[in-house]
């Protein structure tokens, strides 16, 4: 079974978490680029109002074609609970008919249900099964946190049993 991790992350909690299941999974990875710069606290603020909002952004790569795979991962930060612009966009240009998905979104403190149930709904309208989701919680975590609390949940999930 061949395995790819898609993510995106402004932060980078989202990119150790994907990194680390990539490692453990031996899975192939794929971060998603958003092209609007995001960067300052109003650019963050209109960034939070437009995850509300479900806008779409430019991003890179636009599509991918997931014939090879059997199997994706599919991360998100969480922001103002709901998913980054990135990846909803990510979603909507994508065709996901017949692929088995396992959605993950980092979070600081609450959010990550509804992020998830938001995706789950996104992509098995485009024809996914979700197979399994998870969050993780970043908030004072260091680096070294966020891998371990990665790990304990390819344990405790039982991830490994999807393959690579």
């Amino acid at each position: 079974m061949k395995t790819l991790i898609v993510y995106f992350s402004s932060g980078g909690s989202t990119k150790i978490v994907a990194r680390t299941l990539s490692m453990n999974l031996k899975a192939n990875i794929l971060e998603i680029k958003d092209l609007k710069d995001r960067k300052g606290f109003g650019k963050r603020l209109l960034s939070s109002i437009e995850a509300f909002r479900e806008s779409k952004t430019e991003i890179s790569p636009k599509r991918i074609d997931f014939t090879d795979y059997d199997l994706i991962y599919l991360g998100t930060p969480t922001w103002a609970n709901n998913p980054a612009p990135a990846i909803i966009t990510f979603i909507d240009n994508c065709d996901w008919k017949g692929k088995d998905v396992i959605l993950f979104t980092t979070l600081s403190n609450n959010g990550g249900e509804k992020v998830l149930e938001r995706l789950e709904e996104k992509v098995s309208l485009r024809g996914a099964r979700v197979v399994e989701s998870f969050a993780i919680t970043t908030k004072d975590k260091s680096s070294e946190d966020l891998i371990n609390d990665t790990e304990a949940k390819i344990n405790v999930l039982d991830l490994k049993m999807y393959g690579a």
